[in-house]
């Protein structure tokens, strides 16, 4: 047999072989919600395993939306459990939580999870312990603080939050951190149910320069109103999500949604090529936006210094 024979049958059967190492396999995915950044991480896990042969019509995808409903999300980790998957996937804390809680016996890859140990999803970044592994969008504090630093000078910082949101007592820890470096003072403000935050925001806004807003379903529910109190104030409102800083937030400091789903989409791969979840390290995000809406800036009459004008990634009008 020819040399060009025997090497056009080779590559035929390792393409057949490849095709078949990918065909037939059935991946869950969760989103807790339709906010941006769930959606954007998505289709970056969805690109990945694409581009690697794990796209459809080869790959099965069974896809389900809690819609910010706890309840609803535990309904449909039962409807996934009774699957026979090769993978699930899921998206933000509250998703990944309650999936992990339910199957064990399944690899996990998740993503827009902000701190996985803290939550109780992993036992360390570098090895899970168990059967799950992903991308947090973990965001290093100090950035923020620099910025806030470079816009004004901020002497206390409120910290909307909602007691028992793991996401979003992590965040408050970690600034507490650091205040003492920046010497800004954090005050807590717990928030549990949406009527408290016309009740408390207003006090608040009288004491403090800046609010920071985390990852809370109480307080992302009413970022429309927050914004407007805090502006008419002339009080700086600032967030790690990117989806809140396109509802009014003013500034940003915001992993890139998209690359964090295409973190998670390669240790997705890397699972479904035999590899187990707990040998495959947790990574935070490489890459972050500094965002302004600048609707909010106009309508607080805020001035945007030169430093942080120069280190703006986007704006939002």
């Amino acid at each position: 047999m020819n040399k060009v024979l025997v090497s056009t049958v080779v590559v035929l059967v390792l393409a057949l072989f490849s095709v078949e190492a990918h065909a037939g396999k059935k991946i869950g995915i969760l989103m807790f919600s339709e906010e941006t950044r769930y959606i954007e991480a998505e289709k970056g896990i969805r690109d990945k395993l694409r581009q690697a042969g794990f796209g459809e019509p080869q790959t099965t995808f069974i896809v389900g939306q809690a819609g910010g409903n706890k309840a609803r999300a535990a309904e449909l980790v039962g409807k996934l459990a009774a699957e026979k998957l090769n993978l699930i996937v899921t998206l933000g804390t509250s998703a990944t939580v309650v999936v992990c809680k339910e199957i064990k016996d399944v690899p996990i890859v998740f993503s827009m999870v902000y701190d996985p140990v803290e939550a109780g999803i992993a036992k360390d970044w570098k090895s899970s312990g168990n059967n799950t592994t992903g991308s947090s969008a973990k965001i290093p504090m100090s950035r923020l603080m620099e910025i806030l630093k470079n816009f004004e000078q901020v002497k206390r910082l409120a910290v909307l939050y909602t007691p028992g949101e793991k996401n979003s007592e992590s965040q408050l820890r970690d600034l507490q951190r650091i205040q003492t470096d920046y010497r800004i003072k954090i005050l807590p403000v717990p928030l549990t149910e949406v009527e408290e935050i016309g009740q408390l925001f207003s006090e608040v806004l009288r004491t403090v320069e800046a609010v920071y807003v985390t990852g809370s379903n109480v307080v992302n529910s009413q970022v429309s109103n927050i914004v407007n109190m805090a502006t008419k104030a002339k009080v700086i409102t600032i967030t790690h999500l990117d989806d809140l800083s396109e509802k009014g937030i003013l500034l940003g400091v915001c992993p890139d949604s998209y690359s964090l789903g295409q973190l998670a989409g390669e240790k997705a791969i890397k699972i479904l090529r035999g590899e187990k979840p707990s040998s495959i390290p947790i990574e935070p995000a490489k890459r972050f936006h500094a965002i302004l809406n600048t609707k909010t800036a106009r309508k607080g009459q805020f001035e945007i210094p030169i430093e942080v004008a120069k280190i703006l990634t986007r704006t939002i009008e």
